[in-house]
């Protein structure tokens, strides 16, 4: 018998998101379901991680953030789902910190991995000084 569980997260940013399993080589797609028959309208915000036992791993909007919708029974990946969604939160909080800081101006120098796990950013920006 499966079980779902449903993981409450921190992420918020569709696009974040989708760049954080892609730099970890999570293979995802955005899962389309029809909200109304009658016009048509198609939601495309929820992530879809298709496992080879056709039990799939889905991030789900829930209307203020992703949640992890899963049968733990039958997860296929490498590592325990804790340890997964540790993983993909790392990288979800650089992808954030990379892009909200473009905004500003800043420029990634330097981005490395350490051998505790960690991430290294550095980032800059330039000022023009008046004379």
């Amino acid at each position: 018998m499966s079980h779902f569980t449903n993981m409450k997260t921190s992420f918020q940013n569709l696009f974040y998101l989708e760049k954080a399993l892609n730099k970890l080589n999570i293979r995802n797609h955005r899962q389309q379901q029809i909200l109304n028959v009658n016009t048509s309208s198609i939601n495309d915000h929820n992530l879809l991680i298709t496992q080879s036992n056709g039990h799939n791993i889905e991030f789900c909007w829930n209307g203020e953030e992703y949640e992890l919708v899963v049968d733990v029974s039958f997860w296929e990946q490498s590592c325990p789902v804790e340890t997964f969604i540790d993983k993909i939160g790392q990288q979800y909080a650089s992808e954030v910190i990379i892009g909200e800081s473009q905004k500003m101006g800043f420029e990634l120098i330097k981005y490395q991995k350490n051998s505790d796990g960690s991430n290294s950013l550095v980032l800059q920006r330039w000022s023009e000084t008046k004379k």
